[in-house]
């Protein structure tokens, strides 16, 4: 019997799941042709053919898909054994991690600092976008970790729920607005509303709101950039919908102040999501390293 090895069920999992050897090469940072020899010595190691190669494409054959929920679980117990041995801090390779801006601008650096003591060998790609491009990205497998707007609705990805974001009017004390009392929605609409991006689910709930209460459309400034939204209230151009975490120094020391209104958007729901086929032990590890240092810094907001 031709013996296998634990990297070629993991190239044999990565070529399944895209349906690429180029893709799957790609992910394992290796080659193509690398990746076309670990198959074929799985295949003689088998004796079965577990791919059918096309053009620019593979699709499982009937006995690769009959093989690949044995493979999926020798991995998932490889990656226990590593877990059991506490060997991952010798772990080699790059993580990949896609997050919205609500979180660089928040727990991220500690959350950074954590992970490269706990795993000084595997390099940190980071992406900083949208929640709509980050679940993309992260069905691809493009990322390895999101940390978004979630759940992510697909039966592969798991989510672990974050501590959630307040959100609050703000704006510059140059605007003229009653300083004492709640305000009302009508009051806010004298002024441009300050929000984020057109994609997201803070920006339609503003403007479902907003558009449903009166019948001229409100003035919106969406943005996908959160610095830039700051950047607008901060110069008083309008009335912004922010994150009380991204907003509380400069409420602090006198630069804004907070609206108190009828009305505010729900908070901001996070979750951490990765796949979990194929296995990453990693970024799995990663996920329940963001939680602990997300509910951290929750718990240090809610005191202060």
């Amino acid at each position: 019997m031709i013996p296998f090895n634990i990297k070629q069920l993991e190239t044999f999992l990565w070529v399944a799941t895209f349906g690429s050897f180029r893709k799957a090469a790609g992910r394992l940072n290796t080659t193509q042709p690398a990746v076309s020899t670990r198959i074929a010595g799985l295949e003689d190691a088998l004796g079965v053919k577990l791919f059918e190669r096309q053009s620019s494409t593979v699709r499982l054959t009937a006995k690769g898909q009959q093989l690949l929920p044995l493979a999926q679980r020798v991995l998932r117990t490889a990656d226990r054994f590593q877990l059991a041995a506490n060997s991952l801090a010798g772990t080699t390779g790059a993580l990949r991690l896609g997050v919205v801006e609500t979180v660089v601008h928040t727990w991220l650096p500690d959350f950074l600092r954590e992970f490269q003591a706990s795993y000084p060998l595997v390099e940190m790609d980071l992406v900083v976008d949208v929640t709509t491009n980050l679940r993309s990205e992260l069905i691809s497998r493009r990322i390895d970790l999101a940390v978004l707007m979630g759940p992510v609705l697909e039966y592969r990805i798991e989510n672990i729920e974050m501590p959630s974001f307040p959100l609050a009017w703000v704006c510059s004390p140059n605007l003229k607005l009653p300083e004492t009392g709640k305000v009302t929605l009508n009051d806010l609409l004298q002024f441009p509303i300050i929000t984020y991006a057109r994609t997201t689910r803070p920006y339609s709930e503003v403007y479902r709101k907003l558009s449903g209460e009166f019948e001229e459309a409100p003035r919106m400034f969406p943005a996908n950039s959160l610095s830039a939204s700051l950047k607008l209230t901060l110069d008083g151009i309008g009335i912004g919908s922010l994150p009380r975490d991204l907003v509380g120094d400069h409420v602090a020391s006198g630069k804004l102040r907070i609206v108190e209104c009828e009305w505010h958007p729900s908070d901001l729901q996070f979750t951490a999501s990765y796949p979990v086929e194929p296995s990453n032990p990693v970024a799995e590890q990663a996920a329940k390293l963001a939680y602990r240092i997300a509910h951290a810094h929750a718990e240090r907001r809610d005191q202060s």
